[in-house]
Formats: C-alpha cells, sequence, structure tokens
C-alpha cells in the first residue's frame, strides 16, 4: 500500500488547503479523461479522502491505512464514492473543478452542459484628471452575439439543438485503442457536436446554426473615480455569445492611466515639485499651485524650509475607489541657487555670509567649493 502523503507529495504536517490544492493538481495529472492512468487517479482520490477526514487521518498516522473508506466500501465500489460519501469520481471533480472543468467520465443520461461564451477584454486609457473624478466611456466592442434571425437557438424554425445521436449527448466519444500494454480508453470531443452534446437538425442560414454572429457596437461604460493601472471593471453578459442559446461570458475593461506632466501618483497621494528661490525658503513665502482638479490653492512655505522638504495639501489627491475621501497632495520642495549675479547682489550676499560667519574665500567661494578646485589640479 502506497504512502498515501506520497501519492499527494505532500509532508506530514500539510494543512487541509494544501490538501486540496494538491488533490487538485493530481486529479487533473490523473484522470482517465485527460490522458490519466484510472488506478492512480483512484487511488489519489482516495489519499485525499482519507487525509482531508480528520478523524480517518488521525487513525491513518497511528495505524496504516487498511484500504477501505472508513467501511463505507463494497466490493463494486472499493473507494467509498457510494452513499455517505462522493455520488462518483465525476462528482469528486465537480466539488472541486465545477462542472465545467471539462472532465467526465462518459455516459449519456449525464449530457455535458452548454458551454458559456468567453470573456472579452478592452483596454481604455484614462487620464490622470479622469481617474479623480471618474468617467463615462463609449467602448468599441466586436464579438459574436446572439443571432436575431433564430434568437439565439441556431436552428431555422427556432425550435433548438436536439441531443446529439453521435455522442448520446455527452459531448465527447470514447474510443478503445490496443496497446502493447493492453487496452486504453481514451476520449475525445465529439466532432458531430463540436462537444457541446447538442445538434441542430434545420440550422438558420444566416449563422449556419452557431446561434450567434459577429456584431460590432459601442457600449456606454460608467468608470468610477479612484482606479489604478490594471483594475478591471465586469460588465456582465456583455462577453461573447455561447453557442445555440448558451449563456454569454462577461466584458472587462481593462484601465491604463496615461502620465502626468506634472503629478506622479503614489496610492491616493499626488505628488508635484515646486520651486523656490534661497531667499523665499529662508525667509517665507505663499505659492500659488494648482491641482489636478484646475483649481489654484495657496500653500505657505515656511521660514526655514529646506531641499527636500514636503508641503501638504489636504484632500487634494486621488479619492477612493469609487470616489470616497480624497488623499492628499504632496509638495517637495527644491531651492533653486541663483546664478549671474551683478556686484551689488555678490556683496549682499557676501554681507550675508559675513553676518552668520559663514567663510567665503575672495571670490565668494566657500572652503568645499576649494576643496573641489584642489582635486581638479
Amino acid at each position: 500500500m502506497s504512502d498515501l502523503y506520497e501519492l499527494l507529495d505532500v509532508p506530514r504536517s500539510a494543512s487541509e488547503d494544501d490538501l486540496k490544492r494538491a488533490y487538485r493538481r493530481k486529479a487533473r495529472e490523473h484522470h482517465p479523461d485527460a490522458g490519466g492512468d484510472a488506478d492512480t487517479f483512484k487511488a489519489v482520490t482516495h489519499a485525499y479522502q482519507v487525509l482531508s477526514d480528520p478523524q480517518r487521518r488521525s487513525r491513518y498516522d497511528r495505524f496504516g491505512d487498511d484500504g477501505t473508506s472508513n467501511g463505507r466500501a463494497s466490493a463494486g465500489d472499493p473507494f467509498g464514492f457510494g452513499a455517505g460519501g462522493f455520488g462518483g469520481i465525476d462528482d469528486v471533480i465537480d466539488a472541486f473543478f465545477g462542472q465545467s472543468a471539462g472532465f467526465r467520465s462518459g455516459g449519456a443520461g449525464r449530457g455535458r452542459r452548454q458551454q458559456p461564451g468567453r470573456d472579452v477584454l478592452v483596454v481604455v486609457e484614462l487620464t490622470l484628471e479622469e481617474v479623480v473624478t471618474g468617467v463615462a466611456r463609449d467602448v468599441e466592442v466586436d464579438v459574436p452575439r446572439a443571432c436575431e434571425t433564430c434568437a439565439g437557438s441556431g436552428a431555422a424554425d427556432g425550435s433548438g439543438p436536439t441531443g446529439c445521436t453521435t455522442c448520446g449527448g455527452a459531448g465527447q466519444v470514447q474510443r478503445v485503442v490496443r496497446t502493447a500494454f493492453g487496452q486504453l480508453a481514451t476520449a475525445a470531443p465529439c466532432e458531430a457536436c463540436r462537444g457541446t452534446g447538442r445538434t441542430v437538425g434545420d440550422p438558420c442560414t444566416d449563422c449556419a446554426g452557431e446561434g450567434r454572429r459577429q456584431t460590432s457596437r459601442t457600449l456606454r461604460v460608467d468608470i468610477p473615480a479612484g482606479l489604478e493601472d490594471d483594475d478591471r471593471i465586469p460588465v456582465r453578459g456583455e462577453g461573447e455569445a455561447g453557442r445555440q442559446g448558451a449563456p454569454p461570458g462577461d466584458l472587462y475593461v481593462q484601465i491604463r492611466v496615461a502620465e502626468h506632466e506634472v503629478f506622479e501618483r503614489d496610492g491616493r497621494t499626488l505628488a508635484a515639485e515646486v520651486t523656490v528661490s534661497v531667499s523665499q525658503a529662508a525667509l517665507g513665502t505663499t505659492l500659488t499651485v494648482p491641482t489636478v482638479d484646475g483649481e489654484d490653492v495657496e500653500v505657505p512655505v515656511p521660514a526655514g524650509t529646506q531641499p527636500g522638504d514636503v508641503l501638504t495639501v489636504r484632500r487634494a489627491g486621488v479619492p477612493m475607489r469609487g470616489g470616497g475621501r480624497r488623499g492628499d497632495m504632496a509638495l517637495v520642495v527644491r531651492v533653486e541657487v541663483p546664478t549671474g549675479l551683478d556686484g551689488h547682489q555678490r556683496a549682499l550676499l557676501t554681507e550675508l555670509a559675513e553676518a552668520r560667519g559663514e567663510e567665503l574665500d575672495a571670490r565668494g567661494r566657500g572652503p568645499l567649493s576649494r576643496l573641489r578646485d584642489a582635486f581638479q589640479r
């Protein structure tokens, strides 16, 4: 008897979530309809059933596996898929992957579900101003939509499709191939119904029995404020129509935010750079600064402001997603050093430096400048 933990490729300390992820991976790999080995699939399924039950796992850790499923097994159901457990291997797969996973062990009595249409993705670029305020955009969509002639049924008389006689409604055909190791059963999508399990006797001439036609149209999409790059807005039911009346997929509008010439965004904060002169930074001043909304605000610059200091304007940033409380605007101070001084201006700065005890050479250059000159010789 193989070790159940080794069958699932998990450590003995594996959590419930670890077991579930491992079983999903192994089931997809070994399911017979996916080309795997039936015995291995049953073994990993049994391993999961034992280890996912705390009592049975504890008993297994202490005494080992007795090869049964807690007394529920019978001669015809050695892995305990009968009453009180799963209804069968298909139910195990459905429990983890849903019926749309594409695995099905066959049988006309359990026909395939209709395959929904595919989801569609379109990209919309917004300006930073549109992100702050929110906007409504027209989106061009070119996808298959339900045929108006047959109302999406695919049948000329509107009766709709019926069960495929080739595969018995299963959507797939079982084939037995003889190999050197014996007979190997495989399953492939039914060519007659393209894997849907349904066919149309008298197909609609406008859509050739598909129940859908390529259609271009424009949708008006409301884009809320506060979105970021790669955020997606779902528009339910506006994707591709399914074949022969199957439900449609969804449309997803993916956001791209264009770079702004002034502001950089950091979450809900908008950052920009402001420049002040040496005298403004030293003595203090008030700046008039435009916001992303296009309005001007008065921003005080305290005396003694240093390069790199941040001045904050409350509630002038980006709102919460959907339009809530706004973030702030952060203004990073850059101090501009004057150049091209005339004689009078140089004399004033020299007098200021002497009054503050700052050392200058005869040309008005400080010790750091002289040191730099020495290295350049």
